[in-house]
């Protein structure tokens, strides 16, 4: 390869020109189906792409719990409906809760998450196939640039927001029940890699006679039994915690899009620092 000024050889500055000419922009166009596949996981439309966003349901299952039963319809990155039914531990009392008719909860992570691929969309669709790459260093940083809007979009997936019990009790999503919520229930919906998650906390108001050492907890993704915190001047102990959860099996798609596509990123970074190792003074 080397000639022996330590330039490139004819032949391996022509394999590079055609490696940023022709095989750069075959896998650009290559991740943009693979991302437009996983866009169009998100928004979910009934046929073709016109008419309403399809709605689907899922069954809540849990192996350790029968406490909590229901079923969840998901309109693309909305929660059009909870149906849960609550058996309490305490009298065995069966509650039923619904959301209002007129009320759905959107979820923020999968928003984020689809705003984040069509942002990676874009990125690739500026450097279209007339566009002319001129050095390595401009092809590694496209790659990292959508690598970055990537593992964002598969984070906000993979990791649901910590929230501390008072936020969770401040939460619109308790406000769209009807029945409304007891005081002594709280409720919490997230997206966890490719499940739908369902925490139902069940709590006991503290007593201002009460002798127990009162620490708020802080935030978490899943509070624990005996977690406390103060809302609204009254403090509170969580009893029970009911984690009740159902796949959808788009997310789990959109998933392995993610890893599909950072692979091809990163396999088209590696190609271009091979070369870039025999030919610092031309790439950067």
């Amino acid at each position: 390869g080397l000639t022996k000024s330590g330039f490139f050889s004819a032949e391996r500055e022509e394999e590079f020109k055609w490696l940023l000419r022709e095989e750069v922009h075959a896998v650009l166009r290559q991740l943009q189906d693979i991302l437009k596949e996983a866009s169009h996981r998100f928004t979910l439309p009934v046929s073709g792409s016109e008419g309403p966003i399809k709605q689907e349901n899922f069954i809540l299952g849990s192996s350790n719990t029968d406490q909590v039963k229901g079923v969840l319809t998901l309109q693309g990155d909305a929660l059009c409906q909870a149906d849960i039914n609550l058996k309490m531990p305490r009298n065995n009392q069966l509650l039923h809760f619904a959301f209002r008719d007129d009320k759905q909860w959107k979820l923020q992570q999968i928003q984020d998450a689809r705003n984040h691929v069509n942002q990676a969309i874009y990125l690739l669709t500026n450097r279209g196939a007339n566009y002319q790459f001129k050095t390595g260093c401009e092809v590694l940083k496209l790659m990292d640039a959508v690598m970055l809007q990537l593992t964002r979009a598969r984070n906000r997936l993979t990791t649901p927001a910590t929230l501390t019990l008072p936020e969770i009790a401040s939460s619109g999503v308790t406000k769209m029940f009807t029945p409304a919520l007891p005081p002594d229930i709280l409720v919490n919906f997230y997206i966890n890699l490719n499940k739908l998650c369902l925490t139902v906390y069940q709590l006991h108001a503290l007593q201002p006679s009460s002798t127990k050492n009162f620490r708020p907890a802080g935030g978490s993704i899943l509070h624990n039994p005996g977690a406390m915190f103060e809302f609204n001047n009254q403090r509170y102990e969580v009893n029970h915690v009911h984690k009740v959860e159902c796949v959808v099996p788009w997310l789990n798609d959109a998933l392995v899009f993610f890893t599909v596509s950072l692979q091809l990123c990163q396999q088209l970074k590696d190609k271009i620092s091979v070369f870039s190792g025999y030919w610092n003074y031309k790439l950067y």
